[in-house]
């Protein structure tokens, strides 16, 4: 099923995309023909297979939150090219 132009402007106003005629026209049959290949999965027999969060079988990658001691602030601060008290300075980055 072709997707309408109002679609397909609608899409490109999502993602802050300006959109002529013929561009909405061409985008709106290429999505459209990326949509019907994902009809083909309608299609597919999944009664036997288990939904699943996502295709690997990946286990947890996060490391355990460990504690561990940390820099010393005067050792970090050594390195800072101008510092203020325990503090790095920085040129400000607002105005006022």
């Amino acid at each position: 099923m072709p997707l309408e132009p109002s679609e397909v402007k609608h899409i490109a106003s999502l993602a802050r995309i300006g959109l002529t005629d013929e561009e909405i026209e061409m985008f709106g049959d290429q999505l459209s023909q990326i949509l019907e290949q994902f009809e083909v999965l309608n299609e597919l027999d999944t009664s036997g297979v288990t939904p699943t969060a996502h295709a690997g079988g990946l286990q947890t990658i996060m490391r355990d939150d460990l504690t561990e001691d940390s820099l010393d602030s005067e050792d970090v601060l050594k390195n800072a090219p101008r510092r203020e008290g325990e503090f790095f300075r920085v040129n400000a980055v607002l105005e006022e």
